[in-house]
């Protein structure tokens, strides 16, 4: 399981980096979600959330690839139904229903979140505003398990070599831990740009729940269109800040 000759191998090596990037783009949700999550926390305590979040994420991705065996195994039926909406004798299997549980709650987490937002609320307004340590990162773990299957996956359709999974993994999140501190921030100070990552998680969660179904959404289109928006926003924001005042002349008659 651990074959450290097979680093002599520049394809070990292409495969690592290839590997990295996919982890880190497949990481990305993550991040915004913890970003989210971590804001209802005093503002002292951020970078310790983001931090406790992510090794989290880390402990986890590790642990489930030590465990390929039970990750593939989640994919047998563990029962079927048959229901007019479904295809005859549809079988749900361990990783339908983390699916389908994950993507309820990061919908149902998304959608309070942009109510809040909605109602006027500011973040820091006041002690009682604020939730507890525990509580964030209870829900950051929640999300974990369920981001951590889409990175084991890809991790396992791509290399066979575990010690080579495990170092992507762990590159890629030093990445993440290295910049999650200036995303959260850019998220967090601009309204619009939070706004546009809650509705990613809208629309993450919605994936979640159809791939449960077995309806599977092409994940290229859906992370085009998340780029294509930021950079849309983006693009907005600078116009915003190089656009000045339209002021009239004075009559000629005055």
């Amino acid at each position: 399981m651990f074959d450290i000759s097979a680093f002599s191998s520049p394809q070990t090596w292409i495969s690592l980096l290839t590997l990295t990037f996919m982890e880190i783009v497949l990481g990305i949700d993550n991040i915004i979600f913890i970003s989210i999550v971590v804001n209802r926390l005093p503002r002292e305590q951020h970078k310790r959330g983001r931090t406790i979040g992510l090794m989290l994420a880390l402990l986890f991705r590790i642990g489930l690839l030590l465990s390929i065996s039970w990750i593939v195994s989640l994919k047998e039926p563990l029962f079927t139904l048959n229901l007019p909406f479904l295809e005859p004798n549809f079988g749900i299997s361990g990783r339908d229903i983390i699916l389908l549980l994950g993507g309820l709650f990061l919908l149902g987490k998304s959608t309070t979140e942009i109510h809040t937002k909605l109602q006027g609320e500011e973040d820091g307004g006041g002690t009682g505003k604020y939730d507890s340590l525990l509580r964030v990162i209870v829900q950051i773990i929640i999300i974990d398990i369920v981001f951590s299957f889409d990175s084991i996956l890809t991790a396992v359709g791509l290399v066979d070599n575990v010690l080579v999974m495990i170092l992507a993994v762990i590159l890629a999140m030093g990445v993440m831990l290295a910049f999650s501190g200036y995303i959260a921030d850019f998220v967090n100070k601009n309204p619009t740009i939070k706004m546009l990552a809650l509705s990613f998680l809208i629309m993450i969660g919605i994936m979640l729940v159809m791939e449960a179904f077995h309806k599977e959404i092409p994940k290229g289109y859906v992370y085009f269109a998340m780029f294509f928006s930021l950079l849309v926003e983006t693009l907005n924001m600078r116009l915003r800040k190089k656009t000045t005042p339209v002021h009239l002349r004075d009559s000629q008659f005055d």
